[in-house]
């Protein structure tokens, strides 16, 4: 029985229920908003309802599966052995009903900001002076991302650090993913969500914050630091836009690895144009996403999709379906994509790198001060050197010694150390 039915750019590229500006987006799942007033802060839950499961487990089920691929690697995506034991666990053994316990377990919120509905969650530590922390998440993900790091932030003397590392925390989905609003015009960019995420923690009444992200998460910090308001005292990031225009540009290219680099910068060099050559996800969501109208009728062919972001995680995702403990589990990648299901956000997801015009990886002029963290299976592990140059005021870098792309659910104890150690200088300014 299952648990299901029981409970790039173009290169330079790329709910809730109760709120009129979603509504129709989670038709026939069941949400708590109050208020009328457009402005208001809303308390706000999510629960799918029991036809929304089933329907999902009989799509599961009915799924028409390709031939085994003719190479015995990653090179042609997804193998089918793969999609095979993501769809079996899927339909047999995976209980949406727990994450959704999870996230019904923290206070969540639904607001309205230049005329759409920002889902986020946000919780406050108990220990006075805790340091408010927006984190934002970026695709194929969401707020899923960062669970796994609320409560070492919020209660750090429960988690191996002291009342001076406390943290309030602020996780908005962002425009068109899980529970906020589906844009329904152009222009929601990452400056635009930037500017938005800015208004957020002046309506939530901060006056002095910090900012944080990976992947696309990554590309709107920046730009909350580029457009620097005097409330942001600094951001950090796990996906560092630092590397040289020109380095970018050969990579892109797929030129050989430019002469007079040092070792990191080689190896950083190599990731990245390896990177280059498999983004095609990136450059189909950036010039057609409507096209991609198959994510929003087949549960597996969300799933595919999203499973093939990048090399290194497809690899670990993988092996985790195989038994392997990888820092994600089988439950944690279904997490993810069910809440895509369920919100049918596999296309308004993807139109965020149609309105992208800005370089992923490239300097984007920030000059606050920033934090680094640089993942040995992130897309590219940026060296220190190019660090300092992209962020001049670089207040923090660091290595860890293990995690990928998506730090704060591979790796959250080491994510949440270097938030501690990148802000604790920040903290004593304040």
């Amino acid at each position: 029985m299952s648990y299901l039915s029981s409970a790039m750019t173009r290169r330079t590229v790329l709910l809730s229920a109760a709120a009129a500006g979603a509504a129709g987006m989670l038709a026939g799942s069941t949400a708590v908003a109050s208020t009328t007033d457009a402005q208001a802060i809303k308390p706000f839950s999510y629960k799918a309802t029991d036809e929304d499961l089933a329907d999902l487990r009989q799509r599961i089920l009915a799924t028409r599966l390709s031939e085994k691929e003719t190479v015995s690697d990653f090179s042609q995506g997804v193998p089918l052995k793969t999609i095979k034991q993501v769809t079996k666990y899927w339909a047999d053994q995976y209980d949406w009903r727990k994450v959704e316990e999870r996230l019904n377990a923290y206070p969540q919120f639904i607001t309205n900001i230049d005329g759409l509905d920002i889902h986020f969650i946000h919780v406050r530590s108990k220990h006075k002076n805790a340091l408010p922390i927006i984190v934002t998440h970026g695709w194929p993900g969401s707020i899923v991302e960062q669970l796994k790091i609320i409560e070492p932030l919020t209660d750090p003397t429960a988690h191996g650090g002291s009342e001076g590392d406390a943290f309030d925390v602020v996780i908005p989905s962002m425009p068109g993913y899980g529970f906020s609003g589906k844009p329904s015009e152009t222009g929601w960019g990452p400056e635009r969500i930037a500017s938005a995420w800015i208004e957020l923690m002046k309506r939530l009444g901060y006056k002095r914050y910090v900012a944080q992200g990976g992947d696309w998460g990554a590309v709107v910090t920046d730009m909350m630091g580029v457009q620097a308001p005097p409330e942001l005292v600094g951001i950090h990031t796990n996906m560092a836009g630092a590397v040289p225009p020109d380095i970018d540009k050969l990579a892109f290219s797929g030129a050989p690895t430019p002469a007079g680099l040092s070792a990191d910068e080689v190896r950083a060099y190599e990731q990245l144009a390896g990177f280059y050559k498999n983004v095609y996800y990136a450059f189909e969501m950036g010039t057609r996403p409507q096209t991609l109208v198959g994510l929003s009728d087949s549960p597996v062919a969300l799933a595919t999709f999203m499973l093939d972001h990048d090399a290194r995680s497809l690899e670990l995702i993988a092996r985790s379906f195989d038994g392997q403990k990888e820092g994600l589990s089988p439950d944690d990648v279904l997490d993810n994509i069910t809440l895509f299901w369920l919100t049918n956000t596999g296309v308004s997801a993807a139109r965020l790198y149609w309105e992208n015009k800005l370089p992923f990886f490239a300097p984007k002029g920030v000059k606050i001060p920033v934090a680094v963290s640089a993942f040995p299976d992130e897309l590219y592990q940026m060296p220190k050197s190019w660090a300092e140059k992209g962020y001049p005021n670089l207040v923090f870098y660091n290595r860890p010694a293990k995690g990928g792309h998506f730090a704060a659910w591979e790796q959250p104890v080491l994510l949440t150390q270097d938030l501690r150690a990148g802000f604790s200088a920040l903290r004593k300014e304040m």
